[in-house]
């Protein structure tokens, strides 16, 4: 009997010799309190609504250009009647390239985002390794992504740790 509890505190203090130091941060907060992460995503707003007016005063000229087609059409000769339907017909491909251009998936704005966000990303993810590594941190999580945590001790919270590391909170 003494020999099976001796040999349970001796796993149990192995167990936790081994046990590894977690941390996690909130990515989501930390880029939230970055002033040049706020104007990055001030200016990427700006263009985004800027371009997204251009595109709409085009798809606006169209509209007026099938109105009058829709009026004058019956004036028109079958020549002239595809003649206007072909240009209507091209500017709406060419709105429609304008916009995937700028707002498609290797569009402007994704590149946009890429040239401004990410050297601030790559400095929060810097700013975390450090951290880690100065609090001997085995793994830290990101909740703002699609990791979740169902159940999370504030103690272990280390996204003010990084801030201050940036410069970014003054205690």
């Amino acid at each position: 009997m003494k020999k099976s509890i001796l040999t349970l505190i001796a796993l149990i203090a192995v167990s936790f010799s081994f046990a590894q130091k977690i941390g996690y941060v909130d990515s989501d907060y930390i880029l939230s309190k970055i002033p040049e992460y706020k104007a990055a995503q001030a200016e990427l707003d700006k263009t985004s609504v800027d371009w997204q007016k251009e595109i709409e005063v085009k798809y606006g000229e169209i509209d007026k250009l099938y109105k009058i087609y829709q009026a004058e059409s019956v004036l028109l000769t079958d020549d002239m009647k595809k003649k206007r339907e072909n240009e209507i017909i091209n500017k709406e491909k060419e709105v429609k390239e304008l916009q995937k251009s700028r707002f498609g998936v290797d569009g402007e704005l994704f590149k946009k985002r890429i040239e401004l966000v990410k050297p601030i990303q790559d400095k929060v993810y810097s700013a975390i390794k450090q951290v880690a590594e100065r609090g001997g941190l085995a793994f830290i999580f990101d909740k703002a992504g699609q990791v979740s945590l169902l159940y999370s001790n504030s103690k272990y919270d280390k996204s003010e740790d990084v801030l201050t590391f940036m410069g970014y909170n003054k205690k």
